[in-house]
């Protein structure tokens, strides 16, 4: 089974013109290849490919702002921001208003942007005139590192689940775009992790949800009793197992960016290779089945950033999420530690009812992560939930809010015409 997502979240390298940088394992891939890898590809796919997000994003002639923040427990985080777009919404010197983007799992602010302009949601809305910040949560490619702890050599750096992403990363990064841009109030867009983390941090801090003008959760995943993936299902299973033995042998890290896995997407994932079917059917199986929204021959970018990196707990928690049936902070297998930590010996349950912004669920009901019924379940009992959609695509996968072909168009004309319609009335 891990073998199975090893082959999943493949990567990719090829060599990049000086003038652009170089992937950090550009070098290494090249002997492996022992040539330039497949120079019949298109030479824009393979450079976007190994760009990192700064790079990629002022490829396309987008501005690129690089800032870091440190949360109260040493954790070091990256945040990138797309100030303004290009072409009509250009002036730099315009007022405005801030989005805040939030990734899923094993991903980071690269999903924002990877799918290019036109497509990628980060261009898009800074082309309708915001101002855009992407996040990253602790421990994924531009957010593993820490004050003192190194991630490499001490396990204590991966102790954390999507607990402490919603509990002190977010708030951390909210509270330093707010003060950067002057602004009181902004709007998020979360993806999977990115919609979890979100309703964390309105249970645990609920005064941040004074600070947000509109939350829009895409694919959003808070409770996960009829998630109806079985492959997901097997893993869940594993995880709380998987996360016991990583403790014993000191490993946190789950999947981080390594060059034989880089290099072995490169050779395997690429367009006409083919083995090309085999890496879209395994993202299917995880994302969806959905061929009318995959566009193959991106295949090798998605997999250039992605994965990320994630800590080992943060698929524990959600294991613990689908087996329970419930909403809750992290289990830590005796009653003793859960008293200590929560002063009652089961977890408790995050209170939904406190996340008070506006919160808007865009949904599928063909995606196997958020099942309609754990999504109406959730829209209960949000303290404040204004809208629920869904989206006008049946076999609109898990995935496809952030890679779909259509996805502009079925998700984020609607989320741009509700964050117009809240900055004027909300």
């Amino acid at each position: 089974m891990i073998t199975l997502i090893v082959v999943l979240f493949c990567g990719t390298a090829v060599l990049v013109d000086a003038a652009l940088g170089r992937s950090p394992h550009a070098d290494e891939i090249e002997q492996l290849f022992q040539r330039p890898v497949n120079a019949r590809i298109s030479n824009s796919i393979l450079i976007d490919a190994v760009l990192d997000v700064p790079l990629l994003v002022r490829k396309y002639r987008y501005p690129l702002e690089v800032h870091h923040v440190r949360t109260t427990d040493g954790y070091i985080l990256g945040m990138h921001r797309i100030p303004h777009g290009r072409g009509r919404n250009n002036g730099a010197d315009l007022d405005r208003p801030v989005v805040f983007l939030m990734h899923g799992l094993l991903s980071s602010s690269a999903d924002w942007v990877l799918m290019g302009p036109g497509s990628a949601f980060a261009y898009v809305l800074a082309d309708q005139g915001y101002d855009v910040w992407m996040g990253n949560a602790r421990g994924n490619y531009y957010s593993r590192n820490h004050t003192i702890l190194n991630p490499d050599t001490v396990p204590l750096f991966w102790n954390f689940s999507w607990d402490e992403i919603g509990n002190i990363d977010l708030p951390t990064m909210i509270t330093y775009v707010l003060r950067h841009t002057g602004k009181e109030r902004l709007h998020y867009i979360g993806h999977s992790q990115g919609t979890t983390a979100f309703f964390v941090m309105g249970s645990l801090r609920p005064e941040y949800n004074e600070k947000i003008i509109s939350m829009h959760a895409l694919a959003p995943v808070a409770y996960m009793a009829h998630s109806g993936s079985h492959l997901i299902k097997s893993i869940s299973e594993l995880s709380n197992p998987l996360y016991t033995l990583t403790r014993m042998v000191g490993i946190g890290e789950f999947l981080p960016n390594h060059k034989l896995v880089t290099w072995a997407g490169q050779v395997l994932c690429r367009e006409k290779a083919i083995s090309q079917p085999m890496c879209s059917n395994i993202l299917f199986l995880l994302g969806g089945w959905n061929e009318d929204q995959h566009n193959a021959t991106m295949v090798p970018v998605k997999l250039g950033h992605t994965p990320a990196g994630a800590s080992v707990k943060q698929f524990a928690h959600y294991g613990q999420s689908m087996s329970e049936g419930q909403f809750r902070r992290f289990d830590h297998g005796s009653l003793l530690g859960n008293i200590l930590l929560y002063g009652t010996p089961q977890p408790p349950r995050y209170d939904l009812s406190k996340v008070t912004s506006p919160v808007f669920l865009h949904y599928s009901p063909s995606d196997a992560l958020a099942d309609v019924r754990d999504v109406d379940r959730l829209f209960a009992e949000l303290g404040r939930p204004v809208g629920k959609f869904r989206i006008p695509d049946d076999r609109f996968g898990h995935l496809d809010f952030i890679w779909g072909i259509d996805a502009n168009k079925i998700v984020y004309e609607r989320v741009i015409n509700l964050l117009r319609a809240m900055d004027v009335h909300g």
